[in-house]
């Protein structure tokens, strides 16, 4: 139980609960979602001189929601006929939406899925280049021939296939980098652009001021490369809304030469 409004939890009653996956026909494929008005959206982009990314689907997390956390991670461990027809399936879905909203006016293409634990990826990195891989090089294929730039989410320490993402020409990568360590991230810096973020289990909810300041100058050391950074942190539940605005102001002082940053 989570008793954190707002704050979601794990799917306990998973879609499709048979071992062999054999009621995977209950899985249904909202198509009515790609009937969306994609002239509202160029619409809208047309309205503002910001950077608008958009799409915000999944493909690991969508799997979790349709069978469970614990048993996928054991289907992942032996993936059979039926896990492979439905990660399929989803990742179709996911692809005629890219590709919708590739077609219209957006500047990038964004998708998420949280691949970390606390201490290492949540399965094992070989298995993640045979299944997954392949995947996502079609969301970054997509964005790239609709001249789109491509964007990823994903919490906890996934240094173990942040370089697979290098290589498949992910744009920017928005990570939990203290989780991982700036020390290990420095060899990348230049290669992707690193989006956010800092720590929120220790220095926003109970850092100083001092602290604070000293973490966002160790992102723009380890990290900065003639930019291939972008200033963000999540003010999520138990933040100090000090230690939030500091961290954006410090931003600005050490870019102030550089005009302006993109901050969030």
């Amino acid at each position: 139980m989570n008793r954190q409004l707002g704050i979601i939890g794990e799917v306990k009653e998973p879609l499709i609960c048979d071992p062999d996956w054999q009621d995977r026909d209950k899985l249904y494929v909202p198509e009515e979602l790609l009937d969306f008005d994609i002239e509202a959206t160029n619409q809208f982009c047309r309205t503002t001189d910001r950077f608008v990314a958009t799409g915000g689907f999944t493909l690991f997390e969508r799997m979790q929601f349709l069978r469970g956390t614990e048993q996928l991670m054991m289907d992942l461990a032996h993936p059979g006929t039926g896990l492979l027809e439905v990660l399929g399936r989803v990742h179709e879905f996911n692809c005629r939406l890219a590709t919708k909203l590739c077609e219209g006016e957006i500047d990038a293409l964004m998708w998420l899925d949280d691949w970390g634990s606390q201490q290492s990826l949540l399965i094992n990195p070989k298995s993640w280049v045979r299944l997954f891989k392949p995947l996502y090089k079609d969301y970054i294929d997509i964005a790239h021939q609709h001249g789109k730039k491509a964007f990823m989410h994903s919490d906890g320490h996934i240094l173990a296939i942040l370089p697979h993402l290098i290589e498949l020409g992910l744009d920017a990568i928005n990570a939990q980098i203290f989780c991982m360590g700036l020390d290990r991230l420095r060899p990348y810096r230049g290669h992707i652009t690193f989006w956010g973020e800092l720590d929120r289990q220790y220095l926003l909810a109970f850092g100083t001021l001092a602290e604070v300041e000293r973490a966002v100058e160790s992102v723009k050391d380890n990290l900065w490369q003639s930019g291939g950074c972008i200033a963000q942190c999540e003010f999520g539940a138990g933040a100090k809304p000090d230690n939030v605005y500091h961290a954006f102001a410090t931003w600005r002082r050490l870019t102030a030469s550089l005009g302006k940053i993109c901050a969030e």
